[in-house]
């Protein structure tokens, strides 16, 4: 008669296996992570870890490793496709995702994953820009193909959606007024379109209050404008990417200044993309090209650079930056559309942000 092991038992000897094995592994190598800028100046922000799907910090139960452990089997985890814009506020970061069709949200604190946008009212076709209005909780997302803008609760329940007798060609980028009554919406417009513009809708009504904008070279024109962002002191910047520069623009729209030129010189830009602005006015805009971050002062002069083109993904190292934002303490989110990541840096002064590891 064949010798039989009790499932009890059986459970026992697995779960001893797994402990061993987690028992034997090897410490991993200490990591010191990139600071910017690099010495022997002082430090002004650190890399403070990445993030590419929930695996990277929800973690599994006992049950769940013992289960993996005894069927072999390898979870494939919720991560991002191709991202391209964020927006975070306490810990909840909200990524626009092109290919999956849909926002996704990394909640830390709450140690989930939540998918909008996936089905029912308020489907996305290809969200693009994301603005959270922290104040009353609300999400909203340019969808650049559906020609809409979609408004949701921070929980993904759809609200509303917006400029259906409007006529926005490819909305891309948006930014809410500090005081949160007014959405900025960025039409890139295209090659074979004028319409390159700035759509300004009241998120009481959800109605069009007005519009500023036309192609050209001259201030207040645009040439394929892409991204947005808000001051604390309302002033709107504009990623001008056809005319590489950012204009910054009074809450009416009236065009104030402009600063960045095309080349390859720190200050100027060759592929500007994604913009945010921080509580003290600084001016965050990543290049594409360059594979960095370049912040500026409220004025756009230049303060610093951080982040470095690379074939090979890292700490700091990006090949298709896309979209970037700033939160509430000041650390810094950018996203790498290539290597499918955001990464994370906080201000020297901060101390570690342990809710996302280290790479």
């Amino acid at each position: 008669m064949p010798y039989q092991v009790s499932s009890r038992l059986l459970r026992l000897f697995l779960a001893v296996l797994l402990l061993a094995g987690c028992a034997a592994r090897p410490p991993a190598p200490e990591f010191s992570p990139p600071v910017y800028p690099p010495p022997p100046a002082e430090p002004r922000f650190v890399y403070d870890g990445t993030l590419r799907a929930a695996s990277d910090f929800v973690q599994p139960d006992f049950g769940e490793r013992l289960r993996r452990f005894a069927t072999g089997s390898r979870e494939t985890p919720l991560g991002m496709a191709k991202p391209f814009a964020v927006a975070v506020h306490r810990g909840r970061i909200y990524v626009s995702d092109t290919q999956q069709r849909a926002v996704l949200l990394f909640d830390l604190p709450g140690q989930r994953v939540k998918v909008i946008g996936e089905r029912g009212p308020g489907t996305l076709v290809k969200p693009m820009g994301l603005a959270l209005d922290q104040a009353r909780g609300k999400l909203y997302v340019a969808d650049v193909t559906a020609r809409r803008i979609q408004v949701y609760d921070s929980e993904g329940e759809h609200l509303a959606t917006w400029g259906r007798d409007v006529a926005m060609r490819r909305p891309v980028g948006i930014a809410l007024s500090p005081e949160g009554d007014r959405l900025y919406v960025v039409d890139v417009g295209g090659v074979d379109s004028n319409r390159h513009r700035v759509w300004v809708f009241d998120t009481r009504t959800g109605s069009l209050a007005f519009h500023f904008g036309q192609r050209g070279v001259r201030l207040g024109e645009f040439n394929l404008p892409i991204h947005a962002a808000t001051g604390p002191d309302g002033t709107l910047y504009v990623v001008d990417g056809g005319n590489f520069r950012v204009q910054a623009f009074d809450p009416e729209g009236r065009p104030l200044f402009a600063f960045g030129a095309p080349g390859r010189r720190s200050g100027q830009f060759s592929r500007p993309k994604g913009i945010a602005v921080d509580a003290a006015g600084r001016i965050y805009v990543v290049d594409a090209a360059f594979g960095n971050v370049q912040i500026f002062d409220s004025q756009g002069r230049l303060l610093m650079h951080l982040g470095e083109r690379a074939t090979r993904g890292g700490p700091g190292r990006f090949m298709l930056p896309s979209g970037c934002a700033v939160d509430e303490a000041g650390r810094l989110f950018v996203v790498d559309q290539f290597f499918r990541k955001i990464d994370v840096f906080r201000p020297a002064t901060l101390p570690p942000w342990e809710r996302l590891p280290l790479r």
